[in-house]
């Protein structure tokens, strides 16, 4: 047990394993109050008001992560070399993001009635202001968490969403009885909205003037033309990622009843928190890319191998255990949630290849290439998932998750392995903040 220890804190000197395993606990924290969230959902509201509060929620988040995903990338990359420039590109972000999810959200409302009876809740003048207003709020609450990994400072991002959980669960149950009908919803955006401020205090009054101030002087920020040709690549392959998280549980609803959609979205939440854990040390592998790319080869390997020291035995846990896991929610959840969350829980391990190799890409700039792995792979599994829906229900989305990405995976591997050997030989882009520096 000390040498595992000793390990772990030789590792946290590291910025890489630092910054990702901040990340990792953060999916950790999130994941287990979210299950303790869900638990509590379903034991104090009906079946109906359970499925239809999770799709709400699912398409509140789709519309704020228009953008604000698709910068998740571009903020990552050049936070840790905007020197001056960093509160103006932060802020940026912001707006963004906030603007066109809020014009997503006003579209998606004026053709309400196109979206099926589950988001018939959202009709009329309050209720959808209030839904409007929660896209912006998600769209930053998304963002700050990027900027606090993008200026080295991931270790602040699991003690925010901790506080943020427990308000979130303590507001759900006061909820229960007052509001019976969008207590859910109401107790996941308010403790969302006061997040905000305190965070943002942090990041702009004391992260980012430390940041400004250990930065090269010399070092020329990055342009917004720069930044803008690199959107121009790496938006739409994210937007396309951006589907496969969001559309396709929002199509779900679509389709089903309220009460089928709730024992789906509880399942497919579950798997998606094992799917993060890979995403997590992949986000800091780009930002330390950014920092030195003469360490590139280095620390993909790196991440490679603690990605999978970690998923794989959550993987195993996850199928082997998924009935008795998707139980403590209920019989009918383990009886329609089980096979997909077997499906997707063992799809994580070709997207820790596919994630470690995005994250390469962004290291090195490489947004055309970026752009057609994360496309190609949206493409396949909305489609296989279309097609399948018909005769595999909502187990489609998980049949359609893992041969996609197995099969992206096999096409990616030749030009990862040329990246784990080689790396990138020029010279670094920045040593500032580096763990070689001095």
């Amino acid at each position: 047990m000390s040498r595992v220890w000793g390990k772990i804190l030789h590792d946290l000197r590291n910025p890489l394993f630092r910054q990702g395993y901040a990340l990792m606990a953060n999916t950790v924290v999130t994941g287990v109050l979210g299950m303790g969230y869900w638990l509590l959902a379903a034991r104090l509201y009906s079946p109906e008001e359970f499925g239809r509060g999770q799709a709400v929620i699912t398409a509140m988040r789709l519309f704020a992560s228009l953008t604000a995903l698709g910068f998740v990338g571009a903020l990552a990359r050049f936070l840790p070399v905007a020197g001056r420039r960093t509160p103006e590109l932060a802020l940026r972000g912001y707006g963004l993001a906030a603007a066109t999810g809020g014009v997503a959200a006003l579209g998606f409302l004026l053709t309400l009635p196109m979206w099926g009876k589950t988001y018939s809740v959202l009709s009329g003048f309050w209720p959808g202001l209030f839904f409007l207003a929660s896209v912006l709020v998600w769209a930053v609450f998304t963002l700050q968490d990027v900027v606090l990994t993008g200026l080295r400072r991931a270790t602040y991002v699991p003690v925010n969403n901790l506080i943020f959980g427990i308000v979130k669960m303590g507001l759900l149950v006061a909820l229960a009885g007052a509001l019976p009908s969008g207590g859910i919803f109401v107790s996941w955006v308010i403790p969302t909205a006061l997040a905000l401020i305190p965070v943002n205090w942090l990041i702009f009054a004391i992260v980012v003037p430390r940041h400004v101030e250990k930065s090269d002087a010399s070092q020329e920020p990055p342009r917004l033309r720069e930044i803008g040709r690199f959107l121009a690549g790496d938006f739409p392959g994210t937007l396309s990622i951006l589907a496969i998280i969001y559309l396709v549980p929002v199509v779900v609803a679509t389709q089903v009843g309220e009460a089928t959609f709730g024992r789906f979205s509880m399942a497919h939440t579950l798997a998606s928190m094992i799917e993060l854990l890979a995403m997590n040390m992949a986000v800091s592998l780009t930002v330390e890319g950014s920092f030195d790319r003469a360490k590139l080869a280095e620390n993909c390997r790196r991440a490679l191998r603690r990605a999978f020291m970690i998923v794989t035995p959550i993987i195993a846990v996850a199928i082997l255990a998924a009935p008795l896991i998707l139980t403590v929610f209920g019989s009918a959840f383990a009886a329609e949630g089980t096979t997909l969350l077997r499906l997707m829980s063992l799809a994580v391990l070709p997207r820790v290849l596919i994630e470690v190799y995005l994250s390469a890409l962004r290291a090195q700039s490489r947004a055309r290439t970026l752009a057609t792995v994360q496309i190609g792979l949206a493409v396949l599994v909305l489609v296989s998932t279309v097609v399948l829906f018909p005769y595999a229900g909502v187990n489609a989305v998980g049949y359609g998750l893992l041969f996609s990405e197995l099969l992206v995976a096999v096409l990616i591997f030749g030009n990862l392995r040329k990246i784990l050997k080689v790396g990138e030989t020029r010279t670094p882009v920045v040593t500032q903040g580096s763990s070689g520096a001095a």
